[in-house]
């Protein structure tokens, strides 16, 4: 896929990764770019080729009033999340439906209602942006974890799906980034732009899956092995007991 003249549709994009997504899309030569916020006053792109949405991934009616106006769009970027802290077992259920709802559900919703836009257009792309978290959890990211497992795994699964209408499902993932939500992270961090340069990168040359970073490359690595060292080695890593 050349980016150049594409249709693009970013989730989140107000800030973060999803700020930069649209800043590199536009880079790249995309034709327009719609950049969706659940407050799209805090959108600030100075393009004309950005179209501004309302978009929140726990209001379905939003979703497909999105779909309805994009009708044009061939690459659909589902970056959004949120990232609440909750404890699966001790931890409020309301927060831990709100990560899966947002996370699983939500996005699914927008490859259901985007996936007749992007079939119409040739096929076109998704990319999700998952993280390292689909594959562990630490202390902290119980909810997170879970949810971006889930997301992770549907990620696989559309991709089987829409691989007839001759749609790339991309799989993004990364540890921390250096946005808003990982504030509270003092840990190694990559620049967010890193983020979208190397799934754009990827989109390019076909790949279904980006590994962005070191620390998930080594996350990877570890799946097919005993995870009792694995864990040892992140709680050392992360200073947890």
């Amino acid at each position: 896929m050349n980016i150049a003249d594409q249709i693009a549709l970013v989730t989140g994009a107000n800030r973060g990764i999803g700020r930069q997504f649209v800043l590199e899309l536009l880079a790249r030569g995309a034709r327009k770019v719609y950049a969706t916020a659940r407050r799209p006053e805090t959108l600030s792109f100075d393009d004309p080729r950005v179209v501004p949405l309302r978009l929140d991934l726990l209001d379905h009616d939003t979703i497909r009033a999105a779909a309805a106006t994009a009708t044009d769009v061939t690459v659909l970027v589902n970056n959004a999340g949120i990232a609440t802290g909750a404890q699966l077992v001790t931890g409020d259920l309301t927060e831990v439906r709100r990560e899966m709802d947002t996370h699983f559900w939500g996005t699914l919703e927008m490859i259901r209602q985007f996936t007749p836009v992007l079939a119409a257009g040739g096929g076109g792309a998704i990319v999700n942006v998952l993280s390292a978290l689909s594959w562990f959890a630490a202390p902290g990211t119980g909810s997170y974890s879970a949810a971006k497992a889930a997301e992770w795994n549907m990620t696989n699964a559309v991709r089987l799906e829409l691989a007839p209408q001759g749609t790339l499902v991309q799989g993004v993932l990364l540890g921390a980034a250096d946005t808003t939500m990982s504030a509270g992270y003092d840990g190694p961090k990559i620049e967010a732009r890193e983020v979208p340069r190397l799934s754009l990168d990827g989109l390019e040359a076909g790949s279904i899956e980006v590994i962005v970073d070191d620390w998930t490359a080594m996350v990877k690595s570890s799946l097919s092995g005993d995870p009792a060292p694995f864990y040892t080695q992140i709680t050392e890593l992360l200073g947890v007991n």
